[in-house]
């Protein structure tokens, strides 16, 4: 799978330049007077290397009453879509704008009744996190008309306004390093395959295995917890499988399986090479330290924000859907097989 690039650059892209948060680039940019000349000066120099131009939608929505968005959040227990929502919160309120949050199940009801209240409310623009998509895009546009929609880590239509990580470029990456130290037989404990991400996660598993002419691993649906992970791996073992590596769905799943290992006898990695998605910040000091993919839920949460103020800036502009390249992060919990 291609690298995918992004081709405008963002806050996000002047804030690492420049060496500050993302926060400091608002103030810069929106004249605040509590900013040093020498961060000042830093941010000025990075938006003009990097040809930077600022969003004019907030400045121009400061007229209007509202300054308000909205979100509709599914899955705030699990790490993913907590970290979306709160980096879009904080994009948005250094933007001057307040943010509602409505958390929902995954149940179509719940999603209906929350697309509901939203239409009553005075907002410039939704997002939607709603991972386990349960709800067609033509209900949800028929219940919210013309309001600007984007969905993070949601949909992956090309019609619908859409931020995502690329979960399959994450997915090939983590299995090419596991090949390339030798490893044929594996086990992949997915995430739930009515999400989004898990499914496809779990299809680019099948697609590189196939590439390579291994054998497809063995599988089994988890739930994304710790717990469930836990068990999963202990019906696996229980079984007689055979397998030197686990994919783990997320983090905390790859946890559960190394600690049902743990148990069985084997040891991380020697034994088996075990890796996660997500890098959460207990995976660099677990022992072992976990190889995992590292999502950028900062970069996310900013461009899924300023994807909305362009639209609620210029209501045709091109549908398109944006990705987050992830970056494989190599520790100690994988070595040859």
């Amino acid at each position: 799978m291609p690298n995918p690039k992004t081709t405008r650059p963002t806050l996000l892209d002047v804030a690492e330049m420049s060496g500050v948060s993302y926060q400091t680039v608002s103030r810069v940019i929106n004249n605040h007077p509590y900013v040093s000349d020498e961060a000042r000066q830093r941010v000025e120099l990075a938006i003009n290397a990097l040809g930077y131009r600022p969003n004019k939608v907030a400045t121009k929505l400061r007229s209007k009453s509202s300054k308000t968005i909205a979100i509709i959040l599914f899955g705030s227990w699990f790490h993913g879509p907590v970290q979306i929502a709160l980096n879009v919160e904080m994009a948005a309120r250094t933007n001057g704008f307040d943010v509602i949050l409505m958390n929902v199940t995954e149940t179509q009801v719940q999603v209906v009744k929350a697309l509901q209240h939203v239409k009553g409310w005075d907002i410039e623009g939704l997002i939607m996190i709603i991972p386990a998509q349960s709800l067609p895009i033509e209900e949800i546009r028929s219940i919210c008309g013309d309001t600007p929609i984007v969905h993070i880590d949601s949909f992956t239509s090309a019609d619908v306004p859409s931020v995502s990580l690329d979960d399959g470029y994450g997915t090939e990456q983590v299995i090419e390093h596991l090949i390339s130290l030798g490893h044929t037989h594996f086990c992949e404990i997915s995430g739930p395959l009515n999400w989004v991400n898990a499914h496809i996660r779990h299809q680019t598993c099948i697609q590189v295995f196939e590439k390579h002419g291994l054998e497809l691993p063995v599988h089994i649906e988890g739930n994304w917890t710790t717990a469930g992970s836990y068990q999963a791996m202990r019906r696996l073992l229980e079984d007689h499988h055979q397998f030197t590596a686990v994919v783990a769905a997320n983090d905390n799943m790859a946890f559960g399986a190394m600690r049902a290992l743990q148990q069985h006898g084997l040891t991380v990695p020697n034994d088996i090479s075990v890796v996660g998605f997500d890098d959460i910040p207990e995976a660099a000091y677990f022992p072992p330290p976990l190889t995992t993919v590292r999502h950028n839920y900062i970069q996310l949460g900013l461009v899924g924000f300023e994807y909305l103020l362009e639209l609620i800036d210029e209501r045709q502009t091109p549908v398109r859907q944006r990705l987050i390249t992830p970056r494989l992060i190599i520790r100690e919990s994988t070595i040859a097989g």
